[in-house]
């Protein structure tokens, strides 16, 4: 789990963004009306993100109580409970979009996350995911994707080096941006973005920690695996979808990155049903 002050960081843009000054509408129903509400999903998914869920509502009225009906984590499926909530019907309706936003989203992702994981299943590949998020939402996004069974490659900019076309052009060569790098940080692996198998080579020889096989054919990939012959980390990237990433894995490489995982990513339909006390 994130930490609890970045969720409460989240949770004050989202009610800044969607509540403002206050809710107006709400202000039709009496202070004092209280409610009970059902969350169901209308399609299956992996549960994600009840933590900003309840520090929505939390945030907005602390006596509000959810009552979760599943686990952090857990597959559930179309027409399935989530959980029940009760309060006031102010606080219920005020929290009810931006903490849905966020249970949908991260929903999705982890639920997305899932099947390429299990799309691998048997191979020794492991799916990552990228720096392609929601802006702003990067470390809940992140979290989505571990939760559903894939892992993290970067954060950010901050905690890896990822050396791409438009460096090793400005750097002169694969090696001396290498060379370059090595200088920057030595505690962070070195990764170098290779195009072809030539360049493959290259990115050998300057010892790179990692190489990103860039749109490689999967005939490519298997030469690359033999080229590398085990001494670097060998990453996928490019024209990677469910029914690609199979075969992708089955050539041999270590990770495959997929950015549909966290860019791509459509919420889940859920639904929440509030009742209002006479």
């Amino acid at each position: 789990m994130l930490d609890r002050k970045i969720i409460q960081d989240d949770v004050k843009r989202f009610l800044a963004e969607d509540v403002g000054s206050g809710d107006l509408t709400a202000q039709v129903i009496a202070a004092d009306k209280l409610a009970t509400a059902t969350l169901i999903t209308r399609e299956a998914m992996l549960v994600c993100g009840q933590a900003w869920f309840d520090a929505v509502f939390n945030s907005i009225d602390e006596n509000i109580q959810v009552d979760w009906q599943c686990q952090e984590g857990e597959q559930v499926f179309a027409g399935d409970v989530l959980c029940y909530l009760s309060g006031s019907a102010r606080g219920l309706l005020t929290g009810e979009r931006a903490a849905l936003n966020m249970l949908q989203t991260l929903s999705a992702t982890a639920s997305l996350a899932n099947q390429y994981a299990k799309a691998v299943n048997g191979t020794n590949a492991v799916v990552l995911d990228t720096r392609k998020t929601i802006p702003g939402l990067r470390l809940a996004q992140k979290y989505a994707v571990s939760c559903g069974g894939a892992s993290n490659h970067r954060i950010g900019l901050y905690d890896g080096i990822l050396i791409k076309e438009n460096h090793i052009m400005a750097a002169g060569s694969i090696a001396k941006a290498v060379a370059a790098a090595r200088l920057v940080s030595d505690s962070v692996d070195v990764e170098v973005e290779v195009e072809s198998l030539a360049e493959v080579r290259q990115a050998l020889e300057a010892k790179a920690d990692i190489l990103l096989l860039d749109n490689f054919t999967l005939d490519e990939l298997v030469q690359a695996v033999e080229l590398n012959n085990g001494a670097a980390k060998l990453e996928a990237s490019g024209n990677v979808n469910l029914s690609t990433i199979r075969d992708i894995a089955k050539t041999g490489v270590d990770f495959i990155s997929v950015g549909a995982l966290t860019k791509n990513v459509q919420a889940v339909d859920l639904s929440m049903r509030i009742n209002i006390e006479a």
